[in-house]
């Protein structure tokens, strides 16, 4: 598909990417939000860090998501003893021919599942903050680009402290969003165990089918890109940023590249709304989950129980908006 401001064709894939959302929803029932956030990141070139306690699908829903998107996939499970190289790859003695020749790892595919990433220690977590941020794997002198589109969608358990390692500041920086995993509301919970009553195996995602192609997601990229942004909504996201940094809760406020994603993010959110420009409401809606995981806050505050989920909200209500 080619990549052009026709409305019509925006429209086309506008209404492709909302079928991934229907699709996934075969497999995963009442996380609507997260499927959402990340077909936003996708959009917007992001990465996405899942965090929820055991048993709520996170893992399924990115296998699911991957499945509808019709992309190559890959897992990998972190653990203490996971090297570096077993992400990016490695290079491998061949005794034919008395070279190295490079062996490309799981990082090489289009999603790649990053499954309890706070389990392996910080020298393999950091193996993907290059993929992550320049998209391409260096070694042996070499750049090798990844494949397009790329999205690293990572998992970690908040509430299991022993034997993990917390992920440093450069690279949560890196993940576009951080989407919070709560327990399904009473109906939905029903709905899954209904499903498995009648067989639904997680294991088993045939039902799930892919329903857009890697051009039409490169071409919705593109497009979301195109979405309009005025002066007032720019200056807009500056003064939220301004307010973090200001407020007496936080030590370390969102940064300007916390600023630009933010701007990307509803820039995609704008267009999945088929709105032709970002609105101060569309900067609010992506708001917290883009910023949540960017603010330090002070150990004080921290020991009050204060969240940045909180700041966040407070900042929002506390900052005008342009009219």
């Amino acid at each position: 598909m080619t990549v052009d401001n026709h409305p019509a064709d925006d429209a086309a894939l506008r209404q492709a990417m909302h079928r991934v959302r229907t699709e996934v929803d075969k497999a995963v029932v009442g996380q609507a939000g997260t499927v959402t956030g990340l077909l936003v990141s996708l959009l917007a070139r992001g990465h996405v860090l899942l965090e929820g306690v055991p048993g709520v699908a996170k893992t399924l829903v990115v296998r699911s998501f991957a499945r509808a998107l019709g992309l190559d996939t890959k897992r990998v499970q972190f653990t203490p003893d996971l090297m570096p190289g077993d992400v990016t790859g490695s290079l491998v003695y061949d005794a034919r021919t008395g070279e190295f020749d490079f062996r490309a790892g799981p990082v090489f595919t289009n999603i790649l599942l990053a499954d309890e990433i706070n389990r392996t220690p910080p020298k393999t977590q950091a193996a993907l903050l290059e993929a992550m941020e320049e998209r391409q794997v260096s070694a042996d002198g070499v750049s090798r680009p990844l494949p397009d589109p790329f999205l690293v969608a990572a998992t970690q358990n908040p509430i299991e402290h022993e034997g993990t390692y917390s992920l440093p500041e450069a690279q949560l920086d890196r993940f576009l969003m951080k989407l919070v995993v709560g327990m399904p509301e009473r109906d939905a919970e029903v709905s899954v165990l209904r499903r498995h009553a009648e067989g639904f195996s997680p294991r088993d995602l045939t039902g799930v089918e892919a329903v857009v192609t890697a051009d039409e997601i490169r071409a919705a990229q593109a497009a979301s890109g195109r979405v309009e942004v005025t002066d007032d909504v720019l200056g807009y996201v500056v003064d939220l940023a301004r307010a973090t940094r200001q407020s007496p809760s936080v030590e370390l406020g969102a940064s300007p590249r916390a600023s630009t994603g933010l701007l990307a993010a509803a820039k995609a959110w704008a267009w999945l709304n088929a709105s032709s420009a970002v609105t101060p409401d569309h900067v609010q809606t992506m708001l917290v989950p883009v910023w949540r995981h960017r603010l330090q806050l002070r150990p004080d505050a921290q020991m009050e129980g204060v969240s940045a989920d909180a700041v966040l909200t407070s900042v929002v209500q506390q900052t005008r908006v342009p009219i």
